[in-house]
């Protein structure tokens, strides 16, 4: 027995006047979708706790059975080892976006245009060459998909505890990094970390690609915003844990670096760009393929998430119905006597305010010894009313590794 388990980033949502108040899930045309609903059993899930709006990297350390309470150590280093970058003890890293300010630093653009990754691949190459005034501190700049990039900080007497310069809004101006706490290594950490970005803006506002963009009408990629700061987190893989061997399919560099910590072998896929242009179906073979060596393969599919953060409604019903083509192929390419297939979201990003909400995601338990409910349909309504009820999402892991047989009793 095995698991194929399908995480849509941010695909749950909240019902749309433009969709008659039905949400894009509801909207959408999913026959695939809704058979893993009927033949199955559902439920909704909240991925850390009612009415707290997830990011993506507690979420899905959640969904794997880590409590991100214990856990969760700041969201740099997972995007620095899910881009294949080596993270060293006392690293402090740091999630990065490419954006773009004004002349009084406030932000117009926290994405600079989703600037293309070849573009940002320059520009990156010009940071790295930045030096420091402080020696003993040394620093890895890359950029990975689109606008988003990684750093990492690397010395003595460094601190995560310190705040972003990402003030998470258009309209608002660039933060200074302030440190957290009263330590001396917090301070130490938001000056080294202000003088680099202040370095980091000189030269992206002079830089070749930039002046190129603004003649071509698209906003300059002039400064890095910088937010949570972190370490490798402490974990127990999960083939220790339940004695499976698992991969992951997944394009973004966090959602790798969750995995990559939780011991997941991680499959590239060519054509999978982690946007709204992504290689479905290469996606779903690769999946197939994985399923006939690993006891767990998650598929994660990031563009329900991009149509969502865009506030395009409409576009994600599109992406919603390419997810359920991608569905279909593997429920036609599976075993359906020897695999369990689930389907959810890792969190709940409306269209109408563009951001993370704490609304609970459906979850939707396809196989062959399930206790079947009445629910006929995958979406946020429907699926409340399954025989699962409301979870959290630490409970889904045990769930799915019970099913196939790897979770041990708990008492005589």
């Amino acid at each position: 027995m095995r698991v194929l388990l399908v995480v849509a980033d941010g695909m749950a949502d909240r019902p749309i006047k433009e969709l008659g108040w039905k949400t894009p899930l509801e909207a959408a045309e999913k026959e695939a979708l809704n058979e893993i609903a009927t033949m199955g059993v559902c439920g909704i899930m909240d991925p850390i706790s009612p009415g707290v709006p997830p990011g993506s990297d507690t979420a899905t350390l959640s969904i794997l059975g880590y409590d991100p309470l214990k856990y969760y150590t700041g969201r740099g280093a997972l995007e620095a080892i899910g881009w294949g970058l080596a993270v060293e003890k006392g690293d402090v890293c740091f999630r990065c976006n490419f954006a773009t300010i004004d002349d009084d630093f406030t932000v117009l653009d926290r994405r600079a245009g989703r600037i293309s990754t070849e573009e940002a691949s320059k520009l990156a190459e010009s940071l790295q060459k930045v030096r420091l005034s402080n020696g003993s501190v040394k620093f890895i700049f890359q950029n990975t998909i689109q606008h988003r990039a990684t750093l990492i900080l690397r010395g003595p007497h460094l601190s995560t505890a310190i705040g972003d310069s990402d003030p998470y809004e258009t309209g608002k101006k660039v933060l200074e990094v302030k440190p957290l706490d009263n330590s001396p290594e917090a301070s130490f950490t938001a000056r080294v970390l202000n003088e680099l970005l202040e370095k980091f803006h000189h030269v992206l506002r002079n830089h070749e690609v930039n002046r190129e963009r603004i003649k071509r009408n698209l906003p300059p990629a002039n400064i890095i915003l910088c937010r949570g700061a972190g370490t490798i987190p402490n974990v127990k893989p999960l083939g220790e844990i339940y004695g499976i061997k698992s991969a992951c399919i997944a394009v973004v560099s966090l959602i790798r670096g969750v995995c990559k910590i939780a011991g997941m072998n991680l499959l590239n896929v060519e054509g999978a760009t982690g946007s709204l242009d992504t290689d479905y179906m290469a996606k779903a073979k690769v999946a197939v393929q994985a399923l006939q060596e690993n006891d767990l393969v998650v598929l994660h599919i990031k563009a329900t998430d991009v149509a969502s953060h865009d506030g395009n409604f409409y576009e994600k019903v599109k992406v919603i119905e390419k997810i359920d083509m991608m569905i279909s192929y593997i429920l036609d390419n599976i075993d359906h006597d020897d695999v369990y297939v689930t389907v959810t979201a890792d969190h709940t990003t409306s269209c109408l305010t563009r951001k993370h909400e704490g609304d609970p995601v459906p979850v939707a338990i396809m196989g062959p010894y399930v206790r079947r409910d009445d629910v006929i349909e995958y979406n946020e309504r429907s699926c409340a009313r399954g025989g699962l009820g409301r979870i959290r999402g630490i409970d889904l892991m045990p769930i799915l590794m019970n099913f196939i047989g790897k979770t041990k009793k708990f008492g005589a």
